[in-house]
């Protein structure tokens, strides 16, 4: 990323570095023993069409800066979209105010500085197109156009959508520590409805980058969403019983999501994790080896630093089935007694190694078992891993997908099926931040007829 002194964007960084570090600069002044102040900003446009008519345009910038001061082992915080001198020195005050009412709490304040990263590296984030309304307009309807085109029992369409949008975040703390960057990310989707006797059934498809040239065309996302649709098509149910299931890739990455949650370290200090007292063990089958990688250049997930200015590193997150680290920012460190490891604000480039080829080899090793494809509700318990979600996909039998299955609830226990994934495939998801390709659990229950 190569600084264009007559992009505002970086502009809008150096006024929000200054302002950052004023409302440091007061605090010290209002006897804070200690500050770190942050501030993410975003704008952009974002248009919708249904039916090749315009639905919704829009522009926006929004963000506001917070800053935590520490008073001892008091924190305040408080918050302003204003940053004018007399406004940071409200927030700032308020901030040292609140502080003198809470309780005390040794595990508070900013990260340790031996962590901290002065100088991150450049990680290629920032690539703004310069697009206009009417190319988004042009593009949703393509998207559009493409899949109503597609097939003849697409019969209408729940719209298609484009979003271009610019960012920035600055993050500075009492250490002396001011680092900031530029981002950008572009998306394209559509969804559509198809209807065969009688029967309906919607689906979509998007493509997200940082980089324009990232994106697939406008035309090839309607025409995954039409795809979708049309093979969901007839659905069925299947018998009550217990099956062997494969993720679908785009599903997939939500049962790793589980996984973030049970491993946060806020979840491990109120002891409300499944995997509890797990680092080191077998949390699943040795098949499963997942590495954090927060350097790729351009990565959806990249980042340098965390949200607490922490340096962030290669990890190995599952090892041969067995946890490797938790993910802890400063404070639940302190707390379980640990140190942080840059997992404030999120986790950064999840990549989930390949046992099999593609999904069709991953299908081969199911023989016969129920592919997902969506999932629904919200029954999951991370306190005791339980699992039950409503789902939809496709009945195969001998590796070969036979028929759409829909209204089916699958369930089990995270423990249980983090130990019987069996394979994962190289059919890899790429667009958000656990990349992975399909997964096969040995068993699940499925509730059908």
């Amino acid at each position: 990323m190569q600084a264009d002194s007559n992009d505002p964007i970086f502009q809008r960084l150096n006024e929000v570095k200054q302002a950052v570090s004023e409302a440091l600069d007061y605090a010290k002044q209002l006897g804070a023993s200690s500050a770190e102040a942050a501030m993410s900003s975003t704008s952009g446009l974002s248009v919708s069409t249904r039916l090749g008519e315009l639905e919704t345009i829009e522009y926006n910038q929004d963000g506001a800066l917070g800053i935590s001061v520490y008073v001892g082992n008091k924190k305040g915080s408080a918050s302003t979209a204003d940053l004018s001198p007399d406004a940071l020195k409200t927030v700032v005050s308020k901030a040292v105010e609140i502080a003198k009412y809470t309780s005390e709490d040794p595990c508070n304040g900013i990260a340790d500085k031996e962590l901290l990263d002065f100088a991150p590296q450049d990680l290629d984030l920032y690539h703004p197109w310069q697009v206009t309304a009417e190319q988004g307009i042009d593009l949703c309807k393509q998207a559009e156009a493409a899949a109503m085109q597609f097939d003849s029992r697409i019969s209408n369409s729940d719209g298609a959508s484009f979003s271009s949008h610019n960012g920035l975040r600055v993050y500075g703390n009492s250490y002396g520590q001011l680092v900031g960057f530029p981002r950008s990310r572009h998306s394209i989707s559509c969804m559509v409805i198809g209807e065969e006797n009688g029967m309906m059934q919607r689906d979509s498809a998007y493509t997200i980058a940082r980089k324009q040239e990232g994106l697939s065309s406008a035309e090839s996302v309607g025409i995954e969403a039409a795809e979708e649709t049309i093979a969901r098509l007839n659905c069925r149910r299947i018998p009550t019983g217990k099956y062997p299931v494969v993720f679908r890739a785009d599903i997939a990455s939500s049962l790793f999501g589980h996984l973030v949650s049970a491993i946060g370290g806020g979840a491990l200090y109120r002891k409300s994790s499944f995997l509890l007292d797990s680092l080191g063990s077998q949390v699943f089958s040795d098949k499963v080896n997942i590495q954090e990688r927060p350097h790729i250049l351009g990565g959806l997930a990249s980042s340098a630093v965390d949200s607490e200015g922490v340096k962030t590193i290669d990890r190995e997150i599952i090892k041969g089935g067995e946890l490797q680290t938790y993910l802890l920012a400063s404070y639940a460190s302190r707390k379980l007694g640990m140190q942080a490891t840059g997992h404030a604000g999120g986790i950064h480039n999840w990549l989930v190694e390949a046992s099999h080829q593609d999904l069709k080899n991953v299908l081969n090793e199911m023989g016969t078992g129920l592919l997902v494809t969506e999932v629904m509700g919200q029954g999951v318990n991370i306190v005791t891993g339980d699992y039950s979600r409503g789902a939809a996909g496709f009945w195969v039998e001998n590796g070969e997908i036979q028929y759409p299955v829909s209204e089916v609830t699958i369930a089990g226990n995270l423990k249980d099926m983090f130990l019987k994934v069996a394979a994962i495939g190289g059919d890899v998801d790429v667009r958000g931040s656990i990349q992975t390709g399909s997964i096969l659990i040995e068993s699940m229950s499925i509730a059908g007829e």
